[in-house]
């Protein structure tokens, strides 16, 4: 083959980014093939190079006979005589012919370029893919090529790049040779090629922004427990860190806002809520729904992950956001059902709700509730207590209700601390009505510590003891007020005497 051969391998290994020991094979695999296309077979047949690689030559194995059935691999022993001068050769002996390229069809030779061609762009992606495999979660930059469908094409350098219509924001548009940042997201080989899909819209791109801008991230030093987006619209990220001395929040937002507005601008002004992730749940809820204010969070179903977020009436809409999207993104960050209510609200609902929430604690949702009567029911009361008071005959709730307090502590062991404890144990789990109520003990010892030597008489508002003494009741405060009532006989003696005189 002609020379000048080496130098035209040496561009084509350029062109095609593939190495000397592949180019060779390939221009073999070549010429094998259009052998083949012509003569059905490549057995016997070897392509060897010159020691400079300036030529190639295509040689075949023939072996020699009397009678020829197949000439692609047989040679008439009276041709081998004349034509290749083997003078002395036998039946059955092997003869190495060179082929001269020159023989092959133009069909043959376009079908083999086809093949070469199609070997190189597999080689190509193999190495393009191996290179890109270990790039997937990570960010690379391109240029915006083309626009086919919605999808964005993106030239890469060695390779392009694919970033669907799904993966990009609805805020970002592209034109022609526009600069891409993006999220390798996925690189995959098949039948119908390489490709590289890209994405903007995933919260790992998210993650990468804040990599690239906050040094103390990339570090570990604070790290991203969780991210939920709603892509061109808002992106919630709750941090923390293991050191007192660092504010996550802080650092991830920068001097003067430096850091998130440089996240901000790649995201195409899309908002961005960074907020201090906590292990209480009230906590992190309160931050989740940021940038409302939340006065307080309650608890009401822990099995059930729902909970309660109570706000005022001007942060009633913050905390919701445009069509309930902050409170849906929170949802979703805390992994708890969040109910959000106003001060308003929420006293409502503490009347008809709030008592059934807390009895749900104690019982099946759905099913009714046996009614507390005895101590050893209350939910969350030391046993210690309980038995205490056993010992003193005092099992029922009422009966601890209609005991005074003086009576209560005479109870060896008995301390003042336990009784707030079970008092207000009992308030937060027992509806207690009035009329069940004895009159308690104390009360009683009181009416008969009463001064047998002075007049009582009733208070007017609530009824009890009262002396000619007293400015105000000293049970309920109402001001009180005697006035003296002259007796009937005694008012008509008077008029008659003054009738006599």
């Amino acid at each position: 083959m002609a020379s000048g051969l080496a130098e035209a391998i040496r561009i084509y290994e350029e062109e095609k980014g593939i190495s000397h020991e592949l180019a060779l094979k390939t221009i073999e695999d070549t010429m094998l093939a259009a052998y083949k296309k012509k003569f059905g077979t490549v057995d016997g047949v070897e392509v060897k190079f010159s020691d400079d690689e300036n030529e190639v030559y295509l040689q075949v194995k023939k072996r020699i006979v009397d009678d020829v059935i197949d000439d692609a691999v047989e040679i008439d022993i009276d041709e081998a005589k004349e034509k290749f001068g083997m003078v002395d050769c036998e039946i059955g002996d092997e003869l190495l012919i060179d082929i001269d390229p020159q023989t092959f069809r133009r069909m043959d030779v376009q079908s083999a370029h086809q093949r070469i061609n199609q070997r190189s762009k597999a080689i190509k992606d193999d190495k393009i893919y191996s290179e890109f495999i270990d790039k997937v979660g990570e960010m690379i930059v391109g240029y915006c090529q083309r626009e086919h469908n919605g999808n964005i094409f993106v030239d890469l350098g060695k390779t392009e790049g694919i970033l669907p219509k799904r993966y990009q924001s609805p805020r970002e548009v592209y034109h022609a040779n526009d600069r891409i940042k993006a999220y390798v997201y996925e690189v995959k080989k098949d039948e119908n090629g390489l490709s590289i899909v890209l994405s903007r819209t995933h919260t790992e791109f998210v993650k990468k922004l804040f990599e690239l801008e906050v040094p103390e991230i990339a570090d570990k030093t604070i790290e991203i427990f969780k991210i939920v987006r709603e892509p061109g619209y808002r992106v919630k990220m709750s941090v923390y860190t293991h050191r007192d001395d660092i504010d996550p929040v802080g650092a991830c937002v920068g001097l003067r806002g430096a850091r998130i507005q440089a996240v901000v601008r790649e995201m195409e002004g899309e908002k961005i809520d960074v907020l201090k992730y906590d292990t209480d749940p009230t906590v992190y809820i309160k931050n989740a729904l940021s940038p409302a204010e939340v006065q307080q969070v309650y608890i009401l179903d822990e099995a059930k992950r729902q909970a309660l977020a109570v706000v005022s009436d001007s942060q009633l809409s913050l905390a919701i956001g445009k069509q309930g999207l902050n409170v849906r993104l929170a949802n979703r960050l805390v992994d708890w059902n969040i109910d959000v209510k106003t001060e308003s609200q929420f006293q409502e609902m503490d009347i008809f709700e709030t008592k059934k929430a807390v009895s749900d604690l104690f019982g099946e949702s759905g099913e009714q509730t046996e009614e507390i009567t005895k101590l050893s029911e209350l939910p969350d009361i030391p046993e210690r207590i309980v038995n205490l008071l056993a010992e003193h005959n005092i099992v029922e709730i009422e009966t601890f209700i209609s005991m005074s307090e003086s009576k209560l502590l005479e109870i060896p062991g008995f301390t003042k601390a336990d009784f707030e404890l079970v008092k207000s144990i009992i308030e937060e789990n027992v509806e207690i009505m009035d009329d069940d109520i004895e009159p308690i003990e104390e009360e009683a010892d009181a009416a008969e510590e009463l001064d047998e030597e002075k007049e009582y008489y009733e208070c007017p508002e609530c009824g009890k003891p009262i002396t000619e003494d007293m400015d105000h009741c000293p049970n309920c405060g109402v001001e009180l007020s005697f006035e003296e009532e002259e007796d009937e006989e005694e008012a008509g003696e008077e008029s008659d005497d003054s009738e006599d005189k």
